[in-house]
């Protein structure tokens, strides 16, 4: 039996009111120049005073040796099994541009690119357009493109060079292989069909992606279309339902945002800045929440651009607003990732992520810093990240007795 399903019998009325913060991709390696991870060096008084409060260690968010994606390692920190719920990023990225997705609907990520003369990729993120020039150009892109399809097409722009293509009708599966080879040097792949019913979808992004490439051919920034994470939408049980929580999702970027909409959390108006963020928590808190998801983007974007100085910058940022959510005093405050991203290696890697648990239930360690190497000797070990909302459940007084 999923150890999820059991909180699910075990949920009683009432209980605690549980914050996360989650600090994304904040986990790294030790650089001998600089001293150690970019948590190590950074100077986090705030943050270190936090977890000789707490109860802390180390979660593998989806298992050992496997590199979460934001995706299933946000769902896993949720108490959702991310080997079970794994969609693909264009359902979430669809969500989190606020888009009504329907039951069947097939959904993916789109990246602009740039291509050579060669059909070679030059730029994945076409020089990170803004967002003014995806939207003119999603919007060529619907005007000329025409499908021979039972249904209809939506192309949208997410956030600078991210769009999402969302196809709607009868016969469509959402096994798909990705269009986008993730390095430059190489032409962008077919997508292909992993099943049959998946075939027909084959046959209209093929099409879409030819018509879309000769729409943007004089353009100059962006030329090519990059599409990855296909999925056939499926809505999964909420929060609610499950576990009795009613969530709200202060996040800056659409996928996060997207991941929460999934489970059925209430999303608060996007934020300019982290500091925005930490200020609209500090505004919703007590307003008929019980779970409360604030997310944090920048540590794992500057680790993406392998910047160890920037990264360690922004969570010293994070530190200086940490007083701001101890001051609210929940039943269960955790502090975590939903995976590294190691300046050094410029991408997400497998290496479990720090996590602390303040509670007055809590038992408190030796812990005295929060850091990757310090919370591995915490009281609450190595574990699976999907045991983290069990515990903060049960921190929060929400989980009844198992048993006689």
């Amino acid at each position: 039996m999923d150890v999820s399903q059991l909180w699910e019998d075990l949920i009683r009325p009432g209980g605690g009111r549980i914050v996360y913060v989650v600090v994304d991709g904040v986990g790294g390696l030790p650089d001998a120049e600089k001293g150690g991870t970019e948590l190590q060096v950074a100077r986090t008084p705030n943050l270190d005073r936090l977890a000789r409060e707490s109860a802390c260690g180390l979660l593998e968010t989806v298992g050992p040796g496997i590199t979460p994606g934001s995706g299933p390692g946000h769902l896993s920190l949720f108490g959702y099994n991310p080997l079970i719920c794994n969609p693909g990023r264009g359902v979430l990225s669809a969500l989190g541009i606020g888009f009504d997705l329907k039951e069947g609907d097939v959904a993916a990520r789109v990246n602009f690119a740039t291509m050579n003369e060669n059909g070679q990729i030059t730029d994945r993120r076409a020089g990170r357009m803004d967002s003014e020039t995806n939207e003119r150009l999603c919007e060529k892109i619907r005007d000329r493109v025409r499908l021979d399809m039972d249904g209809e097409f939506f192309f949208k722009t997410v956030r600078e060079y991210r769009s999402v293509l969302v196809l709607r009708g009868r016969g469509l599966g959402g096994d798909l292989t990705d269009t986008d080879p993730q390095q430059t040097g190489k032409p962008p792949k077919d997508p292909q069909a992993l099943n049959r019913e998946s075939e027909q979808t084959e046959r209209l992004v093929t099409n879409f992606l030819k018509q879309s490439r000769d729409i943007l051919s004089q353009e100059q920034q962006a030329d090519t279309l990059l599409l990855r994470g296909f999925e056939k939408y499926q809505p999964l049980p909420s929060l609610k339902d499950r576990f009795g929580l009613k969530g709200v999702c202060i996040a800056e970027y659409p996928m996060y945002r997207g991941v929460s909409r999934l489970i059925g959390m209430d999303v608060a108006p996007e934020s300019e800045n982290m500091e925005d963020s930490f200020d609209t928590l500090r505004e919703l808190y007590g307003e008929g929440y019980d779970f409360y998801f604030l997310h944090v983007k920048k540590t794992d974007s500057r680790g993406e651009d392998g910047n160890f100085e920037q990264k360690m910058a922004v969570i010293e940022a994070v530190d200086k607003c940490i007083p701001s959510v101890v001051e609210l005093d929940p039943d269960a405050l955790v502090v975590t990732a939903d995976h590294s991203t190691p300046a050094s290696m410029r991408s997400h890697s497998w290496h479990p992520v720090p996590v602390m648990l303040r509670s007055e239930r809590a038992r408190v360690d030796r812990v005295k810093t929060f850091d990757e190497l310090a919370c591995i000797k915490g009281a609450l070990g190595l574990r699976p990240g999907v045991h983290l909302m069990g515990l903060a459940l049960a921190h929060a007084g929400r989980l009844k007795k198992y048993g006689a």
